[in-house]
């Protein structure tokens, strides 16, 4: 049958029912640290989560249970017992009606593990479990092994301005994935609430952050053989194997320097608010480089958050890729990101000035030229004589006869990564760049949530 929609007064009235029945003759107490989730569910309304499964549920057969009461149990789950897992939490339900009452069950009468699994089933709109198959090929090949404090590089050289360029080509296509129904949930019920109450920031000129952080679900990859090679004492053949977790693979901690399995998570943020939100989480496999989750994340974000318009991305040296300058610029945001000088030399241009790795102009005498203001008419960046005090020169040999010493112009469109929109010396750059760290937090709080799940 149909789910009946239960309205989220309904569900109020009968948490207030059952509190008092079973917790008002002294037996049971409520603690003070409980108190907070019952404020956190009494506000959060999540009924709508009955209409958007209605067609995954039969018409006939006997009453589902409150898809909103499953959902609502197994937020409650995370919150307080995530290490424990489902059979053991519908364990804590019956020990603990508190925990039933808040979900939204009678005590005493709430569902089994396969309910809950069949709930998730609805919410994952794929007919596998996982992105790839279970039954693959050997993963012989171990990821590489990046430098003391940097991540990884890419596998093959040209991999992300390759991606850039076919993600642009086919930009108006949205492709759909099996998270859609989850982040549209997400984005109506949860950071729609959190944009009108202001917790996001100024929606029409919306600042992001991106970063990606390992999440280690287990110390080996586990799988088994396909055939009977290792009793016929062959170890190393070449048969597929079937893997428990086909979307996880091997990739490198830079930060603890060390080898994990699992996967990558790569987030986008809220950064212009100081609340530290996400707005668009994505697991990838850990062996994928910050540039290329970047790309994949930012894309599937673009096509499918409605609520604002991201003016500004805030990224780290990771991601500093001409390729990823280019893909931002057609997404009409404006890219802060922090230099990787993999280069010590100067680029050379038509005439005797010089650009420094940091996009600064160096005269003919070896000195780097001085900001002079913006002409946003011709989107160039002016930069005047190293010399010049405002009302003379005092070089020695001048390379211009102007009063005021040479001047030097900057396109963004000759080379947006190293002449960006915004200087990356002025204070505007450093104030708008220093809130980056908004997406270091945000990975660490979820961090903190998963580690004991995991």
């Amino acid at each position: 049958m149909k789910p009946i929609l239960i309205s989220h007064e309904t569900y109020q009235d009968s948490v207030l029912l059952r509190l008092r029945e079973h917790y008002s003759g002294g037996i049971f107490t409520v603690a003070n640290n409980d108190w907070p989730l019952v404020a956190k569910f009494w506000r959060t309304d999540l009924s709508y989560i009955t209409t958007l499964l209605q067609d995954d549920y039969g018409a006939k057969g006997p009453q589902p249970r409150d898809p909103a009461s499953m959902l609502r149990s197994y937020l409650l789950f995370l919150m307080t017992k995530p290490e424990i897992g489902i059979t053991d939490w519908i364990s804590e339900m019956q020990r603990i009606p508190y925990y039933a009452i808040l979900s939204g069950f009678e005590p005493g009468d709430f569902p089994g593990v396969g309910t809950f699994y069949d709930f998730f089933k609805r919410l994952w709109v794929s007919s596998g479990n996982n992105f790839k198959p279970q039954k693959m090929s050997r993963r012989k090949r171990k990821p590489k092994k990046g430098k003391k404090g940097e991540k990884a590089p890419t596998t093959t050289p040209g991999k992300v301005k390759r991606l850039v360029e076919w993600m642009i080509r086919h930009s108006d296509k949205k492709s759909d994935l099996p998270s859609d129904r989850l982040f549209h949930f997400f984005q109506t019920q949860i950071l729609e609430v959190s944009a009108n109450l202001g917790l996001l920031g100024d929606m029409d000129a919306l600042t992001v952050a991106g970063d990606g952080t390992p999440i280690a679900t287990s110390a080996l990859i586990r799988s088994k053989s396909t055939c009977q090679c290792r009793a016929q004492g062959l170890a190393d053949c070449n048969h597929p194997r079937i893997y428990s977790q086909p979307d996880c693979n091997s990739g490198w901690d830079s930060s603890r320097e060390k080898y994990f399995n699992g996967y990558h998570l790569y987030m986008i943020s809220a950064a212009n608010s100081y609340y530290d939100l996400p707005l668009y989480p994505r697991l990838q496999p850990a062996s994928r480089h910050d540039a290329v989750s970047l790309v994949v994340s930012s894309v599937e974000f673009k096509q499918r958050f409605t609520l604002g318009t991201v003016e500004k991305m805030l990224l780290d040296a990771a991601h500093d890729a001409e390729a990823i300058y280019l893909l931002l610029d057609h997404q009409n945001t404006e890219p802060f990101i922090d230099l990787n000088n993999r280069s010590k030399k100067n680029t050379k241009t038509g005439g005797d000035i010089l650009i420094s790795p940091k996009g600064v102009p160096i005269c003919s005498a070896g000195l780097e030229m001085k900001p002079n203001g913006r002409d946003n008419l011709q989107n160039r960046q002016k930069w005047r004589c190293a010399r010049s005090h405002g009302i003379e020169n005092s070089c020695p040999a001048p390379c211009s006869k102007a009063k005021f010493g040479r001047t030097y112009h900057t396109h963004s469109k000759d080379n947006l990564r190293l002449f960006p929109k915004t200087l990356r010396d002025s204070d505007k750059w450093r104030l708008i760049y220093k809130r980056r760290s908004s997406i270091e937090r945000s990975n660490k709080r979820e961090k903190s949530r998963t580690a004991s799940f995991y």
